[in-house]
């Protein structure tokens, strides 16, 4: 099978929401991932993992973990979700994405096997576009021989596809709202979920956590003998300030007084936090033999990439992309725009998902906001621009509706001056179709 075909049929299987979650706990588990991985040789045992779950900053821990690695001369895997461009970002090994080809041979492997076990009655049905995609990254990175995989959950955590893995460490990020229709609508039904990953005797580093989120996430690690590092309790913020609009931070291990300058490049100071979750996952593991330098951490925080999460993309008038596609992450970025844009004109692209809390997101951004245009990204999980209006339009000082994105970009930018931002927000479908459309239109420009 070529790659057009693989990703084809890929799509035919549906998108991540096919995945199995708690709504659909009747229907799925992971049999099917397991029945698949095992047929496979179980290449998700053959390099250690660290697994990380949460609502925001997953993605961004697990760039600044697998950064860290690689900068300590481990061979690293990479597995996140979703994509912004293409799919093949979701598997990555050293930092590059993998090509068309390998893309194709490692999906004709994986459908060979699920073809042969519906042929012998041993999967109830065809493995989910996720669950495919999942044991793709498996497969993937044990015939590139990695020697440590870092695995981003899709959704939730319990019986998500991921939790098949058996790794030597766990990560649980900030728990949130969000997904609320499959994860649950009580925060600890959804951390429930999350730590869903905990697995017997694995250590957990846990972010700092609303406290009924965290009480769930004690008792089931508890339960599992599984020792916590809470970060909050095992370092400190010795001091924190901000450079380009970049946090930085000097981090201190309480109990042995080890200490690093922690310097992102990714923009917030929510990323303090990601970097401590991955600066505590590798403490972890320098402490079991693991040869990895402090200056491979310092290196590999510095050079962390995690696009989509407040990228800017021009300056003259600044241009960023930025997910914010549930409360947490909108309240993230409107500090953002509090401590960096007082006093300047933000003009805000924003779309969204049907299944988002799109009038509380709106309710936080809008206010803050010069302008807000809306518009649809294309998928068909996207809430129309008509539905969007309706709902959110009382919370926006000026507000007007352009279905197109990109028509909607354009408006953004030519109504901004050099002194003025714009912003692409409230889906990741969104921010990818926008940055496609901007790298097409920056080499357009350069012809």
């Amino acid at each position: 099978m070529n790659y057009e075909n693989a990703v084809r049929y890929l799509l035919s299987l549906g998108r991540e929401l096919a995945a199995p979650t708690q709504a659909a706990a009747a229907k799925f588990d992971l049999e099917n991932i397991t029945t698949l991985s095992e047929r496979l040789g179980r290449p998700d045992r053959a390099y250690p993992s660290a697994h990380i779950a949460g609502t925001n900053g997953k993605g961004s821990t697990a760039a600044f973990l697998e950064s860290i690695l690689r900068c300590a001369g481990f061979r690293t895997g990479l597995n996140t979700s979703p994509h912004l461009e293409k799919i093949n970002e979701r598997i990555r090994v050293n930092g590059e994405e993998i090509n068309d080809e390998a893309f194709a041979e490692t999906f004709t492997r994986i459908q060979d096997a699920n073809e042969e076990l519906l042929a012998e009655g041993k999967l109830r049905g065809h493995p989910t576009y996720f669950e495919c995609v999942t044991a793709m990254a498996f497969e993937h990175f044990a015939r590139a021989r990695v020697e440590f995989g870092v695995f981003e959950v899709g959704l939730g955590g319990r019986l998500d596809a991921t939790n098949v893995l058996a790794p030597v460490i766990g990560i649980i990020t900030r728990v949130d709202f969000d997904h609320e229709n499959f994860l649950g609508h009580a925060l600890a039904e959804i951390a429930a979920e999350k730590a869903g990953i905990i697995k017997q005797g694995v250590p957990v580093v846990v972010a700092e956590q609303n406290p009924e989120a965290m009480a769930v996430i004690r008792e089931r690690a508890a339960r599992m003998g599984s020792p916590l590092i809470e970060v909050g309790a095992a370092f400190r913020v010795e001091k924190e300030w901000s450079e380009d609009s970049c946090a930085r931070a000097r981090v201190v291990e309480t109990d042995s007084n080890w200490s690093c300058e922690i310097a992102p490049r990714l923009a917030g100071r929510y990323q303090i936090q990601n970097a401590m979750n991955a600066v505590a996952a590798v403490r972890w593991l320098q402490k079991r033999g693991y040869k990895i330098s402090d200056e491979a951490i310092a290196r590999g925080i510095a050079r962390a990439d995690w696009p989509g999460r407040l990228e800017k993309i021009h300056s003259q008038p600044d241009v960023y992309l930025d997910g914010a596609h549930n409360p947490s992450a909108a309240r993230e970025l409107a500090r953002y725009w509090k401590e960096n844009f007082a006093g300047r004109k933000v003009r805000l692209v924003f779309g969204a998902l049907r299944d988002k809390a799109v009038d509380e997101i709106a309710g936080i951004l809008f206010p803050l906001a010069a302008e807000v245009i809306l518009t649809q990204p294309r998928t068909t999980r996207a809430i129309s621009v008509e539905q969007l209006k309706e709902i959110t339009a009382h919370h926006a000082a000026k507000l007007e509706v352009t279905t197109e994105p990109e028509a909607a970009f354009e408006k953004a930018l030519e109504r901004s001056g050099t002194s003025d931002a714009v912003f692409v927000a409230g889906s990741l479908y969104l921010v990818g179709q926008l940055r496609q459309y901007w790298k097409n239109r920056e080499q357009v420009a350069a012809r």
